[in-house]
Protein backbone atom coordinates (compact mmCIF):
# COMPACT_ATOMS: atom_id res chain seq x y z
CA UNK A 1 0.00 0.00 0.00
CA UNK A 2 1.33 3.40 -1.01
CA UNK A 3 1.71 5.82 2.13
CA UNK A 4 -0.57 9.14 2.34
CA UNK A 5 3.08 10.90 1.98
CA UNK A 6 3.71 9.81 -1.12
CA UNK A 7 0.86 10.49 -3.33
CA UNK A 8 1.23 12.55 -5.98
CA UNK A 9 0.15 16.32 -5.95
CA UNK A 10 -1.83 15.39 -9.46
CA UNK A 11 -4.03 12.96 -7.59
CA UNK A 12 -4.34 14.84 -4.39
CA UNK A 13 -5.81 17.79 -6.65
CA UNK A 14 -8.20 14.93 -8.46
CA UNK A 15 -9.36 13.79 -4.99
CA UNK A 16 -10.56 17.09 -4.14
CA UNK A 17 -12.52 17.96 -7.14
CA UNK A 18 -14.09 14.09 -6.42
CA UNK A 19 -14.76 15.18 -2.57
CA UNK A 20 -16.35 19.12 -3.65
CA UNK A 21 -18.55 17.19 -6.88
CA UNK A 22 -19.92 14.76 -4.50
CA UNK A 23 -21.47 17.46 -2.62
CA UNK A 24 -22.68 19.70 -5.12
CA UNK A 25 -25.25 21.28 -3.81
CA UNK A 26 -23.47 22.34 -0.85
CA UNK A 27 -20.90 23.50 -3.43
CA UNK A 28 -23.03 25.50 -5.76
CA UNK A 29 -24.29 27.05 -2.54
CA UNK A 30 -21.22 28.33 -1.01
CA UNK A 31 -19.90 29.05 -4.73
CA UNK A 32 -22.77 31.70 -5.48
CA UNK A 33 -21.01 34.34 -2.04
CA UNK A 34 -17.83 34.11 -4.43
CA UNK A 35 -19.22 34.63 -7.88
CA UNK A 36 -20.96 37.32 -6.73
CA UNK A 37 -18.62 39.24 -5.25
CA UNK A 38 -15.56 39.42 -7.71
CA UNK A 39 -18.76 39.51 -10.68
CA UNK A 40 -19.32 42.92 -8.69
CA UNK A 41 -16.40 43.91 -8.35
CA UNK A 42 -15.35 42.80 -12.27
CA UNK A 43 -18.61 44.79 -13.41
CA UNK A 44 -17.93 47.76 -11.60
CA UNK A 45 -14.57 48.34 -12.96
CA UNK A 46 -15.68 47.73 -16.46
CA UNK A 47 -18.30 50.20 -16.28
CA UNK A 48 -16.22 52.63 -14.22
CA UNK A 49 -13.54 52.67 -16.16
CA UNK A 50 -15.85 53.09 -19.24
CA UNK A 51 -17.68 56.06 -17.57
CA UNK A 52 -14.18 57.41 -17.17
CA UNK A 53 -13.03 57.12 -20.49
CA UNK A 54 -16.09 58.27 -21.87
CA UNK A 55 -16.28 61.41 -19.74
CA UNK A 56 -12.73 62.15 -20.27
CA UNK A 57 -13.66 61.57 -24.41
CA UNK A 58 -16.56 64.00 -23.95
CA UNK A 59 -14.79 67.08 -21.76
CA UNK A 60 -12.11 66.66 -24.31
CA UNK A 61 -14.62 68.15 -26.87
CA UNK A 62 -15.00 71.41 -24.42
CA UNK A 63 -10.94 71.29 -23.96
CA UNK A 64 -9.51 70.67 -20.69
CA UNK A 65 -7.80 73.41 -20.43
CA UNK A 66 -10.41 75.82 -21.98
CA UNK A 67 -12.38 78.12 -19.77
CA UNK A 68 -15.84 78.69 -21.47
CA UNK A 69 -18.16 81.29 -21.55
CA UNK A 70 -22.11 80.96 -22.31
CA UNK A 71 -24.14 83.77 -23.00
CA UNK A 72 -27.43 83.37 -20.90
CA UNK A 73 -31.35 83.57 -22.72
CA UNK A 74 -33.76 85.84 -21.28
CA UNK A 75 -37.04 87.18 -21.80
CA UNK A 76 -37.52 90.95 -23.71
CA UNK A 77 -38.36 92.56 -20.33
CA UNK A 78 -35.39 91.16 -18.53
CA UNK A 79 -33.24 91.45 -21.17
CA UNK A 80 -34.20 94.96 -22.29
CA UNK A 81 -33.22 95.83 -17.96
CA UNK A 82 -29.67 94.13 -18.69
CA UNK A 83 -28.95 96.06 -21.79
CA UNK A 84 -29.10 99.56 -19.59
CA UNK A 85 -25.96 98.05 -18.13
CA UNK A 86 -24.45 95.69 -20.16
CA UNK A 87 -23.91 94.76 -24.13
CA UNK A 88 -23.47 91.28 -23.18
CA UNK A 89 -20.76 89.02 -24.69
CA UNK A 90 -18.55 90.54 -27.42
CA UNK A 91 -15.48 90.24 -29.57
CA UNK A 92 -13.99 92.56 -26.76
CA UNK A 93 -14.44 90.21 -24.01
CA UNK A 94 -12.81 87.62 -25.82
CA UNK A 95 -9.75 89.76 -26.88
CA UNK A 96 -9.72 91.60 -23.12
CA UNK A 97 -9.65 87.95 -21.90
CA UNK A 98 -6.44 87.04 -23.85
CA UNK A 99 -4.61 89.97 -22.87
CA UNK A 100 -5.00 90.21 -19.51
CA UNK A 101 -6.04 86.17 -17.97
CA UNK A 102 -2.68 84.45 -17.35
CA UNK A 103 -1.15 81.48 -19.23
CA UNK A 104 -4.05 82.35 -21.64
CA UNK A 105 -2.53 81.40 -24.87
CA UNK A 106 -5.30 81.61 -27.57
CA UNK A 107 -8.98 82.65 -27.27
CA UNK A 108 -12.12 81.61 -30.37
CA UNK A 109 -15.84 82.76 -30.37
CA UNK A 110 -18.86 81.08 -31.41
CA UNK A 111 -22.33 83.76 -32.75
CA UNK A 112 -25.19 80.73 -33.66
CA UNK A 113 -27.68 82.18 -35.78
CA UNK A 114 -31.00 82.26 -36.97
CA UNK A 115 -31.00 79.29 -39.68
CA UNK A 116 -34.72 79.71 -40.83
CA UNK A 117 -33.59 76.91 -44.04
CA UNK A 118 -30.18 75.30 -45.00
CA UNK A 119 -30.66 73.52 -48.38
CA UNK A 120 -28.22 72.00 -51.16
CA UNK A 121 -28.91 71.61 -55.18
CA UNK A 122 -29.42 67.65 -53.90
CA UNK A 123 -31.34 67.82 -50.22
CA UNK A 124 -32.99 70.39 -47.26
CA UNK A 125 -31.41 69.96 -43.60
CA UNK A 126 -32.21 71.12 -40.19
CA UNK A 127 -28.94 71.85 -39.30
CA UNK A 128 -27.98 75.20 -37.49
CA UNK A 129 -25.82 77.96 -38.87
CA UNK A 130 -23.04 78.83 -36.43
CA UNK A 131 -20.37 82.21 -37.22
CA UNK A 132 -17.42 81.43 -35.41
CA UNK A 133 -13.66 82.56 -35.67
CA UNK A 134 -10.97 80.32 -37.27
CA UNK A 135 -8.95 79.37 -33.53
CA UNK A 136 -12.16 77.67 -33.00
CA UNK A 137 -11.83 74.23 -34.57
CA UNK A 138 -8.68 73.96 -32.52
CA UNK A 139 -9.81 75.09 -29.28
CA UNK A 140 -13.00 72.81 -29.93
CA UNK A 141 -11.41 69.80 -30.60
CA UNK A 142 -12.98 69.95 -34.18
CA UNK A 143 -10.95 68.15 -36.83
CA UNK A 144 -11.28 68.39 -40.80
CA UNK A 145 -12.08 64.96 -42.15
CA UNK A 146 -12.04 66.88 -46.06
CA UNK A 147 -11.16 70.10 -47.27
CA UNK A 148 -9.84 72.51 -44.78
CA UNK A 149 -10.53 74.30 -42.07
CA UNK A 150 -11.68 78.37 -42.22
CA UNK A 151 -9.11 80.76 -42.00
CA UNK A 152 -7.99 84.15 -40.77
CA UNK A 153 -7.93 85.61 -44.53
CA UNK A 154 -12.08 84.22 -44.77
CA UNK A 155 -13.04 86.50 -42.09
CA UNK A 156 -11.43 89.41 -42.82
CA UNK A 157 -12.57 88.99 -46.73
CA UNK A 158 -15.88 88.21 -45.31
CA UNK A 159 -15.73 85.30 -47.36
CA UNK A 160 -18.91 83.50 -48.55
CA UNK A 161 -17.36 80.17 -47.48
CA UNK A 162 -18.57 77.20 -44.94
CA UNK A 163 -17.37 74.23 -43.03
CA UNK A 164 -20.19 71.50 -42.84
CA UNK A 165 -20.22 69.34 -39.70
CA UNK A 166 -20.38 65.57 -40.36
CA UNK A 167 -24.06 64.79 -39.99
CA UNK A 168 -25.01 68.20 -41.94
CA UNK A 169 -23.02 66.83 -44.76
CA UNK A 170 -24.37 63.64 -44.67
CA UNK A 171 -27.88 64.94 -45.24
CA UNK A 172 -27.05 68.02 -47.41
CA UNK A 173 -24.81 65.53 -49.69
CA UNK A 174 -26.33 61.82 -49.46
CA UNK A 175 -23.71 60.91 -51.92
CA UNK A 176 -21.02 62.70 -50.83
CA UNK A 177 -18.13 65.01 -52.61
CA UNK A 178 -19.64 68.04 -50.60
CA UNK A 179 -16.54 69.81 -50.67
CA UNK A 180 -16.17 72.67 -53.66
CA UNK A 181 -20.07 72.31 -53.78
CA UNK A 182 -22.79 75.23 -52.30
CA UNK A 183 -24.96 75.38 -49.89
CA UNK A 184 -28.21 77.89 -49.18
CA UNK A 185 -28.40 78.99 -45.90
CA UNK A 186 -31.46 80.96 -45.12
CA UNK A 187 -31.09 83.73 -48.25
CA UNK A 188 -26.90 83.19 -48.49
CA UNK A 189 -25.37 81.14 -50.76
CA UNK A 190 -22.06 79.47 -49.49
CA UNK A 191 -19.25 77.50 -50.78
CA UNK A 192 -18.38 74.16 -48.75
CA UNK A 193 -14.61 74.66 -48.17
CA UNK A 194 -14.47 71.75 -45.72
CA UNK A 195 -16.11 68.94 -43.88
CA UNK A 196 -15.84 68.23 -40.10
CA UNK A 197 -14.55 64.31 -38.70
CA UNK A 198 -17.44 62.62 -36.73
CA UNK A 199 -16.37 62.54 -33.47
CA UNK A 200 -19.17 60.11 -32.52
CA UNK A 201 -20.16 61.67 -29.27
CA UNK A 202 -22.77 58.96 -27.28
CA UNK A 203 -24.48 61.96 -25.04
CA UNK A 204 -25.28 65.47 -26.11
CA UNK A 205 -24.68 66.52 -22.54
CA UNK A 206 -21.96 66.43 -19.88
CA UNK A 207 -22.79 67.95 -16.75
CA UNK A 208 -25.29 69.93 -17.99
CA UNK A 209 -22.94 71.56 -20.83
CA UNK A 210 -24.05 70.83 -24.53
CA UNK A 211 -21.97 68.77 -26.78
CA UNK A 212 -21.90 67.16 -29.90
CA UNK A 213 -23.95 70.02 -31.53
CA UNK A 214 -21.07 70.22 -34.08
CA UNK A 215 -21.81 67.70 -36.11
CA UNK A 216 -24.96 68.88 -37.80
CA UNK A 217 -24.05 72.47 -38.04
CA UNK A 218 -22.75 74.72 -40.85
CA UNK A 219 -19.94 76.73 -39.70
CA UNK A 220 -19.23 80.29 -41.66
CA UNK A 221 -16.50 83.07 -40.91
CA UNK A 222 -17.47 85.29 -37.61
CA UNK A 223 -17.12 88.22 -39.15
CA UNK A 224 -18.98 87.43 -42.43
CA UNK A 225 -21.84 85.23 -39.95
CA UNK A 226 -22.44 88.68 -38.33
CA UNK A 227 -22.81 91.18 -41.71
CA UNK A 228 -24.92 88.41 -43.61
CA UNK A 229 -27.00 87.72 -41.29
CA UNK A 230 -29.71 89.55 -39.23
CA UNK A 231 -29.51 89.49 -35.58
CA UNK A 232 -32.23 89.96 -32.86
CA UNK A 233 -32.16 93.65 -31.44
CA UNK A 234 -30.06 93.46 -27.77
CA UNK A 235 -28.96 90.05 -28.30
CA UNK A 236 -25.30 88.97 -27.57
CA UNK A 237 -22.51 89.65 -30.48
CA UNK A 238 -21.67 85.83 -29.85
CA UNK A 239 -22.95 83.15 -27.63
CA UNK A 240 -20.14 81.53 -26.45
CA UNK A 241 -16.33 82.47 -25.63
CA UNK A 242 -13.28 79.87 -25.47
CA UNK A 243 -10.19 80.89 -23.57
CA UNK A 244 -7.34 78.70 -23.86
CA UNK A 245 -4.86 78.16 -20.75
CA UNK A 246 -1.18 76.77 -21.58
CA UNK A 247 -0.96 74.60 -18.06
CA UNK A 248 -3.36 73.18 -16.18
CA UNK A 249 -2.75 74.37 -12.99
CA UNK A 250 -3.03 77.61 -14.14
CA UNK A 251 -7.01 76.60 -14.49
CA UNK A 252 -8.00 78.01 -11.03
CA UNK A 253 -6.30 81.34 -11.28
CA UNK A 254 -7.35 81.79 -14.77
CA UNK A 255 -10.86 81.60 -13.69
CA UNK A 256 -10.68 83.77 -11.19
CA UNK A 257 -9.44 86.63 -13.50
CA UNK A 258 -11.21 86.01 -16.03
CA UNK A 259 -14.40 86.16 -13.89
CA UNK A 260 -13.36 89.38 -12.32
CA UNK A 261 -12.82 90.35 -16.08
CA UNK A 262 -16.10 90.00 -17.40
CA UNK A 263 -17.73 91.11 -13.92
CA UNK A 264 -15.87 94.22 -14.60
CA UNK A 265 -17.09 94.46 -18.10
CA UNK A 266 -20.51 93.65 -17.76
CA UNK A 267 -21.05 95.54 -14.27
CA UNK A 268 -22.00 93.16 -12.42
CA UNK A 269 -24.99 91.64 -14.95
CA UNK A 270 -25.45 88.19 -14.88
CA UNK A 271 -25.89 87.82 -18.27
CA UNK A 272 -23.34 84.94 -18.87
CA UNK A 273 -21.84 82.19 -16.80
CA UNK A 274 -18.47 80.93 -16.68
CA UNK A 275 -17.94 76.89 -17.24
CA UNK A 276 -14.89 75.23 -16.26
CA UNK A 277 -14.12 72.03 -18.20
CA UNK A 278 -11.62 70.69 -16.04
CA UNK A 279 -13.58 71.02 -12.69
CA UNK A 280 -16.52 69.44 -14.50
CA UNK A 281 -14.76 66.19 -15.05
CA UNK A 282 -13.23 66.50 -11.30
CA UNK A 283 -16.54 66.30 -10.13
CA UNK A 284 -17.44 63.71 -12.32
CA UNK A 285 -14.28 61.71 -11.15
CA UNK A 286 -15.50 62.62 -7.45
CA UNK A 287 -18.69 60.85 -8.26
CA UNK A 288 -17.10 57.95 -9.94
CA UNK A 289 -14.76 57.49 -6.65
CA UNK A 290 -18.04 57.14 -4.71
CA UNK A 291 -19.66 54.71 -6.59
CA UNK A 292 -16.59 52.63 -6.15
CA UNK A 293 -16.40 52.61 -2.60
CA UNK A 294 -19.90 51.42 -2.47
CA UNK A 295 -19.84 48.98 -5.10
CA UNK A 296 -16.85 47.73 -3.28
CA UNK A 297 -18.39 47.67 -0.17
CA UNK A 298 -20.97 45.48 -1.71
CA UNK A 299 -18.56 43.08 -3.10
CA UNK A 300 -16.20 42.76 0.00
CA UNK A 301 -19.54 42.10 2.13
CA UNK A 302 -19.96 39.51 -0.65
CA UNK A 303 -17.03 37.99 -0.98
CA UNK A 304 -17.18 37.90 3.30
CA UNK A 305 -20.02 35.96 2.54
CA UNK A 306 -18.60 33.86 0.64
CA UNK A 307 -15.88 33.18 2.77
CA UNK A 308 -17.89 32.02 5.76
CA UNK A 309 -20.04 29.92 3.53
CA UNK A 310 -16.46 28.29 2.64
CA UNK A 311 -15.57 28.02 5.99
CA UNK A 312 -19.38 26.48 7.07
CA UNK A 313 -18.79 24.04 4.36
CA UNK A 314 -14.53 22.82 5.55
CA UNK A 315 -16.67 22.56 8.85
CA UNK A 316 -19.30 20.19 7.93
CA UNK A 317 -16.30 18.28 5.80
CA UNK A 318 -14.40 18.02 8.70
CA UNK A 319 -17.79 16.62 10.86
CA UNK A 320 -18.48 14.18 7.83
CA UNK A 321 -15.33 12.98 7.82
CA UNK A 322 -13.99 12.00 11.45
CA UNK A 323 -13.09 8.38 10.16
CA UNK A 324 -11.71 8.92 6.94
CA UNK A 325 -9.41 11.70 8.58
CA UNK A 326 -8.71 9.26 11.39
CA UNK A 327 -7.99 6.68 8.64
CA UNK A 328 -5.48 9.14 6.81
CA UNK A 329 -3.76 9.60 10.32
CA UNK A 330 -3.64 5.83 10.63
CA UNK A 331 -2.13 4.96 7.26
CA UNK A 332 1.01 7.57 7.79
CA UNK A 333 -0.58 11.12 6.80
CA UNK A 334 0.83 13.81 8.85
CA UNK A 335 -1.27 16.75 10.31
CA UNK A 336 0.24 19.03 7.32
CA UNK A 337 -1.31 16.78 4.87
CA UNK A 338 -4.67 16.88 6.19
CA UNK A 339 -4.38 20.79 6.41
CA UNK A 340 -3.43 20.49 2.62
CA UNK A 341 -5.73 18.00 1.86
CA UNK A 342 -8.75 20.60 3.26
CA UNK A 343 -6.90 23.86 1.71
CA UNK A 344 -7.28 22.00 -1.51
CA UNK A 345 -10.79 21.82 -1.63
CA UNK A 346 -10.65 25.19 -0.20
CA UNK A 347 -8.63 26.32 -2.86
CA UNK A 348 -11.04 24.59 -5.84
CA UNK A 349 -14.05 26.51 -4.54
CA UNK A 350 -12.00 29.56 -4.33
CA UNK A 351 -10.65 29.35 -8.12
CA UNK A 352 -13.64 28.07 -9.66
CA UNK A 353 -15.63 30.99 -7.87
CA UNK A 354 -13.35 33.81 -8.88
CA UNK A 355 -12.97 32.43 -12.46
CA UNK A 356 -17.25 32.41 -12.56
CA UNK A 357 -17.55 35.17 -10.75
CA UNK A 358 -15.44 36.97 -13.41
CA UNK A 359 -18.03 35.69 -16.30
CA UNK A 360 -20.34 36.70 -14.19
CA UNK A 361 -19.27 40.48 -13.92
CA UNK A 362 -18.46 40.51 -17.57
CA UNK A 363 -21.73 39.65 -18.17
CA UNK A 364 -23.43 41.48 -15.74
CA UNK A 365 -20.78 45.54 -17.30
CA UNK A 366 -22.43 44.12 -20.73
CA UNK A 367 -26.25 44.20 -19.60
CA UNK A 368 -25.77 47.27 -17.74
CA UNK A 369 -24.21 48.70 -20.79
CA UNK A 370 -26.52 47.68 -23.01
CA UNK A 371 -29.64 48.49 -20.86
CA UNK A 372 -28.07 51.90 -19.55
CA UNK A 373 -26.33 53.52 -22.86
CA UNK A 374 -23.12 53.07 -21.02
CA UNK A 375 -19.50 51.69 -22.49
CA UNK A 376 -17.56 49.34 -20.74
CA UNK A 377 -13.68 49.12 -20.56
CA UNK A 378 -11.06 46.49 -19.47
CA UNK A 379 -8.45 46.74 -17.44
CA UNK A 380 -6.63 43.33 -17.06
CA UNK A 381 -5.25 44.52 -13.13
CA UNK A 382 -8.58 45.11 -11.55
CA UNK A 383 -9.49 41.62 -12.55
CA UNK A 384 -6.67 40.16 -11.68
CA UNK A 385 -6.91 42.09 -8.13
CA UNK A 386 -10.53 40.48 -7.27
CA UNK A 387 -8.98 36.94 -8.25
CA UNK A 388 -6.43 36.80 -6.20
CA UNK A 389 -8.62 38.75 -3.34
CA UNK A 390 -11.49 35.91 -3.77
CA UNK A 391 -8.43 32.94 -3.27
CA UNK A 392 -7.07 35.04 -0.42
CA UNK A 393 -10.26 35.47 1.62
CA UNK A 394 -11.27 32.13 0.59
CA UNK A 395 -8.25 30.28 1.50
CA UNK A 396 -8.06 32.40 4.67
CA UNK A 397 -11.41 30.84 6.25
CA UNK A 398 -10.58 27.31 4.98
CA UNK A 399 -7.63 27.44 7.39
CA UNK A 400 -9.59 27.28 10.98
CA UNK A 401 -11.53 23.81 9.50
CA UNK A 402 -8.47 22.68 7.78
CA UNK A 403 -6.34 22.60 11.25
CA UNK A 404 -9.40 21.44 13.61
CA UNK A 405 -9.03 18.58 11.05
CA UNK A 406 -6.28 17.97 11.41
CA UNK A 407 -5.84 18.26 15.30
CA UNK A 408 -8.51 15.10 15.36
CA UNK A 409 -7.29 12.56 17.36
CA UNK A 410 -6.60 9.99 15.35
CA UNK A 411 -7.83 6.30 17.45
CA UNK A 412 -11.04 8.44 18.26
CA UNK A 413 -11.60 9.53 14.87
CA UNK A 414 -11.73 5.83 14.26
CA UNK A 415 -14.54 5.14 16.72
CA UNK A 416 -17.00 7.65 15.31
CA UNK A 417 -20.17 6.00 13.80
Amino acid sequence: MIEWRHLNDRVAWREAFEELARRKLRTGLTLLGLVFGVGSIVAMQAVGEGSRREALRLVEGLGLTNLVVEAKTFDETSLRELRARSLGLTRADAQAALDVVPGAVAMAAEKRLRTDAVASDHAASDAQASAISPSFFELGSLRVAEGRALTQADDEALAAVAVLGHQAARSLFPQGGAVGQHVKVNHAWLEVVGVLADRDLSADRFQGVPLGLESNRVFVPLASGLARFRLQPMEDEVDRLLVRVDAPERIGEGAQVLAALLKQRHAGADDYSLVIPAQLFAQHQQTQRIFRVVMSAIAGVSLLVGGIGIMNIMLANVLERRREVGLLRALGARRTDVVAQFLREAAVICVAGALLGVAFGIALAYAIATLAGWDVAWAPLPIAVAVLLCTAVGMAFGVYPAKQAADLDPIASLRTE
